[in-house]
């Protein structure tokens, strides 16, 4: 029980102080509510006026809607459980003149409601409505917000008075156009200065992205070669392979260093690769590219912007590991299965750290342990033992995170010792402290079991956590063309801005390393914290299996390793 206890201390240490003011408020009405029932229940006239008091709990959440969800009406969901407690208030309304009725029924009411204020209080959420504000107004609240809320502004050595300073004329100036794609456009900007996986700016407003018909990638030599070409470029002479030199004159990394916008990406050298991909970016409705043509020389077509986002879909889909663009939502209802590759390898995908019971992740959360995640990998490794597993790929490509319990789970059957994982944390006074500590608790039933792990830069948060847990095995080894997204800290913070138009995202609570320091996210540095061990060769010949044959080469590429070693 210490686990939960200080799993419940970091819990409220990262909790919003306003929410559970107003909370409390509607608590502390109603217990004044009781005992002026009590001094006034057998006074008729003062009885009616108590009815009337009632109300006040409804009057205050009220007041709470409208300050926190009106013009943001997706964040309700996150205040059901402080809103039950007025509609739990009028019941007692309806007994008042009954002596035993309204006992029961008060008591009751107060166990329910304190029961309620305390969940609320447990989930009380960082979000922060400015809907209602106007641009200039709402980026200096958002500013505010992250400045004091943003769990990683000390680690990150994020100024962020200098960056509204940075940031405030493009807002100044798409406020004075009422231009929301100019105004999405600095909010991005600004919140990618952070580079943080769990940041996000969200808003149906995106402008700057083109089709020219190709994408282009960044081979492990240094080429930049064309993928994903279309009919109309190869009516220039631009075919699947041809090698790009030039973009609107610049050298091409030059061109993709300097003119692709910052993206946010947390680390490094996963940047240089996908700035390439986004080269489109870089550049208008035309674009001059130079390649390498069929005869060795250097030549330069224009090429036109067909609009859409066709091509560069279709060419992060692939780079990603998925057949189809859509293939996300289909590889997400894979999660957890498991088959054999050939007659000795096993697989198993783990997409996300989530199963379908809300209840049992809770209390895993809360106690450090997911026994039932556990049993389930126990039950999956020795079903694929049974038909013959000698080795293990277990695909952690694109996971989007979920509990890190679950990838404790999975590691404990992977050892066979006892290690520190991480400690869910506190920030003081820019200071970083751990108030719970976390273990792997080492089965040991499949240490003996060769493992190779695939991760991608879309693997994140608790997905992230895992690759890192895996890659200390030294039964496992962690593989990818990419280093993992680079963040691992606990969502929460929310700031929804002008009209609803934008919702910027961004963790409010601490996960640290056994050293004291954040664990897994980049510093200002933006070093990756969890390389990949072996880094799966990115050749003119993997780009042709991946993007112009669809076949899944790190797949391929990971059987034929394992089996090798």
């Amino acid at each position: 029980m210490n686990n939960v206890f200080a799993s419940l201390r970091h819990i409220f240490a990262a909790a919003n102080v306003i929410h559970i003011i107003w909370c409390a408020a509607v608590l502390l009405t109603m217990l004044i509510l009781a005992v002026l029932h009590h001094r006034w229940k057998d006074d008729t006239k003062k009885l009616s006026l108590w009815r009337l008091l009632c109300l006040i709990p409804t009057l205050i959440c009220g007041v709470h809607f409208w300050l926190n969800v009106v013009g943001a009406d997706y964040l309700l969901d996150s205040y059901y459980t402080l809103y039950a407690i007025p509609v739990l208030s009028l019941i007692p309304m309806l007994f008042a003149k009954r002596r035993i009725g309204y006992r029961i029924i008060a008591v009751l009411t107060g166990i329910l409601s304190c029961l309620s204020g305390l969940i609320f209080c447990l989930i009380s959420p960082n979000f922060f409505n400015h809907s209602q504000e106007s641009y200039t107004g709402s980026f200096h609240s958002l500013v505010k917000d992250m400045d004091k809320h943003y769990i990683l502004k000390e680690w990150k050595g994020v100024d962020f008075t200098a960056l509204e300073a940075k940031y405030m004329p493009m807002v100044e100036i798409a406020e004075k156009e009422q231009d929301p794609y100019k105004f999405a456009e600095a909010v991005t900007l600004f919140c990618n200065e952070m580079h943080d996986g769990h940041i996000y700016a969200y808003t149906d407003f995106v402008s700057d992205i083109r089709d020219y018909g190709f994408a282009a990638v960044k081979l492990d030599n240094g080429d930049v070669i064309a993928v994903c070409t279309s009919d109309e470029v190869h009516k220039l002479g631009i075919e699947d392979g041809t090698i790009i030199t030039k973009w609107n004159g610049k050298p091409v990394l030059q061109a993709a260093a300097e003119d692709v916008p910052d993206l946010g990406i947390p680390v490094n050298t996963n940047e240089q690769m996908i700035d390439v991909m986004n080269l489109d970016l870089a550049g208008g409705d035309t674009v001059e590219v130079s390649f390498i043509d069929e005869n060795g020389k250097e030549n330069a077509v224009t090429v036109t912007d067909k609009g859409g986002v066709k091509t560069k879909t279709e060419a992060f889909a692939a780079f990603r590991g998925l057949e189809l663009p859509a293939d996300g939502e289909k590889r997400s209802k894979q999660n957890f299965s498991t088959k054999m590759l050939d007659d000795k390898c096993g697989y198993l995908i783990l997409n996300a750290e989530e199963t379908d019971d809300s209840l049992q992740d809770t209390w895993a959360y809360l106690s450090g342990e997911h026994k039932r995640a556990k049993e389930m990998f126990r039950e999956k490794l020795r079903d694929l033992s049974s038909q013959g597993m000698e080795y293990l790929v277990i695909d952690l490509r694109n996971n989007h995170g979920g509990l890190d319990v679950i990838g404790y789970a999975l590691c404990d059957l992977l050892t066979d010792r006892e290690w520190y994982c991480q400690g869910l944390g506190v920030r003081r006074d820019g200071r970083y402290v751990s108030q719970c500590d976390q273990y792997i608790h080492g089965d040991g039933e499949f240490a003996d079991l060769k493992v190779i792990a695939l991760t991608n830069y879309e693997c994140a948060s608790a997905g992230d956590g895992t690759s890192l847990l895996l890659s200390k095995l030294p039964n496992v080894t962690l593989a990818g063309i990419t280093d993992p997204c680079g963040c691992d800290q606990e969502t929460g913070g929310i700031s929804v801005l002008t009209g609803s138009m934008i919702c910027v995202g961004y963790p409010t609570g601490l996960v640290l390393n056994e050293d004291g320091e954040p664990n897994i996210d980049t510093a200002a540095d933006r070093i990756s914290r969890d390389p990949v061990e072996v880094r799966i060769p990115f050749d003119y010949d993997a780009a042709m299996k991946i993007f112009r044959d669809r076949e899944d080469y790190e797949l391929d590429w990971a059987l034929n390793y394992i089996e090798a070693e």
